[in-house]
């Protein structure tokens, strides 16, 4: 996709069609509002622009993070756990946040990764438009299929906007979605220790 950018009093910004802009207006004014009004005349385009960086994991792959990779680990051969990994994406059904946080494990094999690439895998994968469920398989899937671990163990906490701020309105309910995979899915003992690090 290419981006088209308008450089305005010295911030370049991302020049958002007229036909987008339309749309936005449109769905104002459906929602009993006034695109006219002083302060929702630049709200289109804002708008726009953010949805474009909250989507900016369709632009990448995530597994590039995981590219680079080290083998001098002195021996060490136990769990890495990067834990509480704060995130925001969206509900694929409604558009609306979904806020919370990740922890991330896995039992090296040969090689581990520097731990900020665990949180960028994560970000990539949140920054479309998801469910839960198929972020957290897609995370634990990434690392498993690029650093070939022992195990991989993925838990993610999440509030969902489209259930706190509309339909039954219910704030402060949490979800809790896990994948494991390797030895955590198949050793007991494993997937109850990894669980215990993060706090579960």
């Amino acid at each position: 996709m290419t981006s088209h950018l308008d450089h305005d009093e010295g911030e370049t910004k991302l020049v958002v069609p007229d036909e987008v802009q339309d749309a936005l207006r449109t769905l104002l004014r459906w929602a009993g509002e006034d695109p006219s009004r002083e302060g929702l005349i630049d709200t289109p385009a804002r708008v726009a622009r953010a949805w474009r960086e909250y989507c900016q994991g369709n632009e990448e792959d995530p597994a590039l993070h995981l590219s680079r990779t080290f083998e001098e680990v002195g021996g060490y051969d136990e769990v890495v756990l990067l834990k509480d990994i704060p995130f925001q994406s969206h509900c694929e059904h409604h558009m609306a946040p979904i806020t919370g946080k990740a922890s991330i494990a896995y039992l090296p094999k040969n090689r581990v990764v520097g731990i900020s690439k665990l949180a960028r895998v994560l970000h990539g994968f949140a920054r479309r438009l998801q469910i839960q469920e198929r972020l957290t398989a897609e995370v634990a899937q990434c690392i498993w299929d690029h650093l070939q671990p022992h195990g991989v163990a993925v838990v993610i906490e999440a509030q969902h906007g489209c259930m706190t701020g509309r339909g039954v309105r219910t704030p402060g309910v949490g979800m809790v979605t896990s994948r494991m995979l390797g030895c955590f899915l198949e050793d007991e003992r494993s997937r109850k220790e990894v669980l215990s690090l993060m706090g579960y």
